[in-house]
C-alpha cells in the first residue's frame, strides 16, 4: 500500500531558529522556508531522497507525522478501514489530498495521494525567512 516515505511533518515552536539548526548544525540543505497563510514552514533535505523534513508552527500536537504516498487514497482507505482503521481527519497538502490517523500508541500516521507533483517544484529557492 505504502509506496514511499517522503515527509516527516515536525511541530516547532520557532520554525526559523530550528531550520537554522538544521542548517547550520546537521548540514541540512533548505529547500524552501515560506511564510504565509498565518502559517511557517520550512522544507529541509537531509539525504539524497525523501524523506523531506518539514518544520511547522501550524501543526498541533508534540509528536511528528509519518506521511506515506500511497498510488490512490481511497484504495488506500478502503483496505485501512477493513482492518479497523478510523478515520480521524482529511485535509489538503499542496502535493495533494491527506488523511491522517493516530495508532492507538500515539503514532501519528499520515498517507496521501500525489495529484499535484509539479507544486514541491514552486516552492523551492523560496525564502520568506
Amino acid at each position: 500500500m505504502f509506496e514511499s516515505l517522503d515527509f516527516l511533518y515536525v511541530p516547532s515552536a520557532d520554525v526559523a531558529a530550528d531550520t537554522a539548526f538544521f542548517r547550520h548544525v546537521l548540514g541540512a540543505e533548505v529547500v524552501f522556508a515560506v511564510d504565509g497563510m498565518g502559517a511557517r514552514v520550512s522544507a529541509l533535505r537531509l539525504t539524497e531522497g525523501p524523506p523531506l523534513v518539514l518544520l511547522t508552527d501550524h501543526l498541533e500536537g508534540d509528536h511528528t507525522i509519518l506521511v506515506y504516498r500511497v498510488a490512490s487514497l481511497r484504495t488506500a482507505l478502503d483496505e485501512l478501514t477493513a482492518k479497523g482503521w478510523r478515520l480521524e481527519g482529511t485535509f489538503e497538502i499542496p502535493q495533494g489530498p491527506v488523511c491522517s490517523f493516530t495508532t492507538p500508541g500515539g503514532q501519528r500516521v499520515a498517507v496521501y495521494e500525489l495529484t499535484r507533483p509539479e507544486v514541491g517544484r514552486h516552492f523551492e529557492g523560496r525564502f520568506d525567512f
